[in-house]
């Protein structure tokens, strides 16, 4: 199933404290591995965190956040593409290496050679944030009828954060649980 959590604003990176807190209200999705990345940019910072469940390449180097091998992207991303393999033959074709047998590699190779276009590609439930330090933005997406959830939240410091579950988004202290 896996889950993930993003803080994407002005300012530094929230505290790893309050990712953390994040992140783990979604153990039940994805008990096999935690990860957390941070990131800077000229007019902000990135935060991301992730709960693995370890389906396809069940492999340490398959964890998220996935960093490209430049490291100029990240990605977070839970769902299932179900065109990846042949996704992944034709990215080989065209140049690409791959260090795991995941989805979620083909998905950063994808969008490192297709950009954006790529989502026109994708076959498949699926909801993902990549960062794209090259460009200073995120691709924030999630399959065309929602099968993946991806909910989002303003921050009280004018930023966005992004989760698999609401429960993660009212974890941070910026998020308030009240009706609009």
């Amino acid at each position: 199933m896996c889950g993930f959590v993003a803080a994407i604003g002005p300012g530094q990176p929230i505290p790893e404290a309050t990712l953390v807190a994040m992140r783990d209200r979604l153990v039940h999705r994805g008990p096999d591995d935690a990860g957390l990345w941070f990131g800077s940019y000229p007019r902000g910072s990135v935060s991301l965190g992730f709960r693995r469940l370890a389906i396809i390449d069940t492999r340490d180097v398959a964890n998220q956040p996935m960093v490209s091998e430049d490291g100029r992207q990240v990605i977070v991303f839970n769902g299932e593409i179900y065109n990846y393999v042949e996704l992944r033959e034709e990215l080989e074709r065209l140049g690409c290496t791959f260090r795991t047998r995941s989805d979620t590699e083909v998905l950063l190779q994808a969008y490192r050679y297709w950009g954006d276009a790529m989502i026109s590609r994708l076959n498949g439930a699926f909801a993902f944030v990549i960062w794209d330090e090259a460009r200073g933005a995120a691709l924030i997406a999630r399959d065309r009828f929602g099968e993946k959830p991806l909910f989002f939240g303003r921050l009280d410091t004018g930023g966005l954060a992004f989760a698999s579950e609401i429960k993660a988004l009212l974890a941070h202290p910026g998020i308030a649980a009240d009706v609009d």
